[in-house]
């Protein structure tokens, strides 16, 4: 019996996780959506930028690409996750950061993720801050917006070279790292030589100064690809996060079968049990009846 109420306790509690596990992967599956949705309407404002940059550097000479000497610090930027249940997504980012950098130790460290922060601080490398991923497609302006102070602060202390680690999903298939560089930014591709043909007939004009106007393009243009970085890294933590939830999805329906088996098992062999005591104690009752009494009759039941 008591064999049985553990088996049965057992089996409760594993359809509790089962329950929660498919509900992890339903939200899972949902916020993928979700970010990918804000990365896709973004498209849209990334080609009012690059068309402005190809506007404004038809008049405007393309300032020269400064080479950050060896010496010079590199600010990296690593997108993690807050929460875990993701299988490898941080280790595998913060493993390809250094894979990517020459000289770690003379990096400047910036982690959006408590647990990409402490994956760097595993390998030896601490982080000048930690900004926490945003719960929604909602909040990652807010979060953008504080990182876009931090490379501004980094330029004012002389960081000439930025670089983005983050995972990013290619159609069905889970994440993979990738790199970009943030900063210096490339504006040769945006001039009169290398931009694609002007998408209409008319050409654009503006009243800004030239240089004013060349330089809010440059910080919009680090606004989208700040915000596209953490949107792709988003929507690739859910994707992983979905597929640890469908692994373990399985492995919940294999042993609540197993379990439900052995149930079963139990619950006939107690049956079995009970049957056999009626029968044996039938048959004790039967063959005492059988045996003669004190007067030689057989007794009777």
């Amino acid at each position: 019996m008591e064999a049985l109420e553990t088996l049965q306790g057992q089996l409760g509690t594993l359809r509790e996780l089962h329950t929660i596990v498919r509900t992890m992967k339903s939200l899972s599956s949902a916020s993928i959506r979700q970010y990918e949705q804000a990365a896709e309407a973004l498209a849209g404002y990334a080609t009012t930028v690059e068309l402005g940059l190809q506007a404004v550097l038809r008049d405007v000479a393309v300032p020269a690409v400064a080479i950050p000497p060896p010496t010079m610090p590199v600010g990296a930027i690593v997108f993690g996750s807050d929460h875990g249940l993701c299988g490898r997504f941080n280790e595998a980012i913060v493993d390809h950061a250094l894979s990517q950098l020459e000289t770690p130790s003379r990096c400047r460290w910036l982690a959006v993720g408590a647990r990409a922060a402490d994956g760097l601080a595993d390998r030896g490398q601490v982080c000048e801050a930690c900004l926490e991923m945003p719960g929604s497609a909602a909040r990652i302006t807010r979060t953008v917006q504080a990182l876009l102070e931090r490379v501004d602060a980094w330029e004012q202390q002389g960081v000439q070279r930025i670089v983005l680690f983050h995972h990013r999903r290619s159609g069905a298939e889970l994440a993979g790292a990738v790199t970009l560089s943030l900063l210096p930014v490339d504006l040769h591709r945006y001039s009169r030589t290398e931009a694609p043909a002007w998408p209409s007939r008319r050409l654009p004009g503006f009243r800004m100064a030239p240089g004013v106007l060349l330089r809010r393009l440059v910080g919009q243009l680090l606004f989208v690809s700040l915000f596209r970085a953490c949107a792709e890294s988003l929507a690739s933590e859910h994707a992983s996060r979905r597929s640890a939830m469908q692994a373990a999805q399985r492995n919940l329906d294999e042993r609540l079968d197993t379990l439900t088996q052995e149930l079963r098992r139990a619950r006939q062999a107690l049956i079995t049990a009970e049957l056999l005591e009626v029968v044996g104690g039938f048959e004790v009752i039967a063959g005492a009846a059988q045996r003669p009494g004190p007067g030689g009759n057989a007794q009777g039941i």
